[in-house]
């Protein structure tokens, strides 16, 4: 909530203007909580958005933080390895935390940001500097295909911090081609995850609202196509050029997106598919996702190195 390049502001679910007083905006809020209340037949989901809107505006200092950042505005590009063949991205180094992290390679977000940031400058206009391309302002006025590439580039980069804390035990492929008859130019997985629960195709979106699920797919007003078929399309290019199997597919969404924080879809052309709020998928890879087949030992091993041979990155 907030904190995604499709949500609303917070200005906007207050509805007022970003430059009002704050006296203006102290009655807006009051009169938005009178609206929105359940008790009088207002919507507890709105209700609930308008009182974090006033915690990220209602005071000076939470105002003026709030005006810098708008949640995504410090959406600098994590580091980045120098090739997408070695392990091509390292989480944010943590003085306190020694641990050893899972093995990683390719670019999370990384096709994403590319293409997102030649794009907000093509739709600028020639001739424009663009001093920042994360300006929330800026952002918040582009067209949604725009909002929603930056939107899924820090969905990626999440799940990737996410995985890599997860230990030596772990390896993940970021942003992996899989070209598919017909595809688009997106035709990639978001991310392989080999584990000791098993091997998965995870997806990493951010449709900018709650989703719903019906007959094995993703369903709401922000989601465009058909998420889960398109990456087990995918998934099944992967495991045919590798000459491996996957045990499962994960799709990731932000935790306030989903009703449950796991939730099954069952088998889907054969594959047991997830929906899984990125909070809790930690506990998902360590547990195994329900009707996946884990797999442990030689087989880890092989499947790494199958993988490594195969694996090639947009």
């Amino acid at each position: 909530m907030f904190d995604s390049p499709l949500s609303a502001s917070a200005y906007e679910v207050l509805e007022v203007d970003p430059a009002t007083d704050d006296e203006t905006l102290r009655k807006a809020y009051r009169l938005r909580l009178r609206q929105t209340h359940p008790d009088t037949g207002g919507d507890a989901v709105q209700f609930v958005q308008v009182q974090r809107a006033w915690e990220l505006v209602g005071t000076p200092e939470a105002r003026a933080a709030y005006d810098r950042g708008h949640g995504f505005g410090e959406a600098a590009a994590p580091e980045f390895g120098p090739s997408t063949g070695s392990a091509g991205w390292r989480a944010p180094a943590r003085p306190a935390d020694t641990r050893p992290k899972a093995r990683s390679y390719g670019q999370p977000g990384g096709w994403r940001r590319e293409r997102y940031l030649d794009l907000i400058r093509e739709w600028v206009g020639r001739g424009v500097t663009v001093d920042d391309p994360y300006d929330p302002a800026l952002v918040r006025t582009a067209p949604r295909e725009l909002r929603r590439m930056l939107a899924d580039a820090l969905a990626e980069e999440a799940t990737a911090r996410v995985v890599s804390d997860l230990g030596m035990g772990y390896t993940v492929w970021h942003d992996v081609a899989a070209p598919v008859r017909g595809g688009g130019g997106d035709d990639k997985v978001d991310h392989i995850v080999l584990s000791p629960s098993g091997l998965y195709a995870v997806l990493s979106e951010d449709f900018g609202g709650p989703v719903g699920v019906r007959r094995g797919e993703i369903t709401g007003d922000g989601v465009d196509g058909t998420p889960v078929a398109d990456l087990l399309a995918r998934t099944r290019v992967v495991a045919r050029s590798a000459g491996v199997r996957f045990g499962g597919a994960i799709v990731v969404l932000p935790d306030d997106d989903l009703v449950q924080a796991v939730t099954p879809l069952g088998k889907v052309r054969g594959v047991p598919v997830v929906l899984v709020a990125r909070g809790a998928l930690a506990n998902v890879l360590r547990q195994g996702v329900p009707g996946a087949r884990s797999i442990g030992g030689n087989e880890i091993f092989d499947v790494r190195t199958r993988l490594q041979r195969a694996v090639r990155f947009v």
